[in-house]
């Protein structure tokens, strides 16, 4: 099956954007750990960006929600 976004405005687009991605900085929040700890998930593959700059990175929250629950169900 095929994922595909249709936005019918840029303010969905925008709202989509403010829901579902989340910062470096929320990650950690979340995930209840430093900055760090998710750069180090960046570096191992266990969390991907969806966007890379220089001073930050963007998660999908879904992505991040799964990683969770996985870690959770692994305790």
């Amino acid at each position: 099956m095929k994922n595909e976004l249709n936005f019918k405005s840029v303010e969905e687009f925008k709202s989509f954007i403010e829901s579902e991605l989340l910062t470096t900085r929320e990650v950690a929040d979340l995930l209840g750990c430093s900055r760090q700890n998710i750069k180090q998930l960046v570096d191992y593959k266990t969390l991907v960006p969806v966007k890379q700059t220089s001073r930050e990175r963007l998660f999908f929250k879904a992505d991040v929600i799964e990683y969770k629950n996985k870690r959770e169900a692994s305790k």
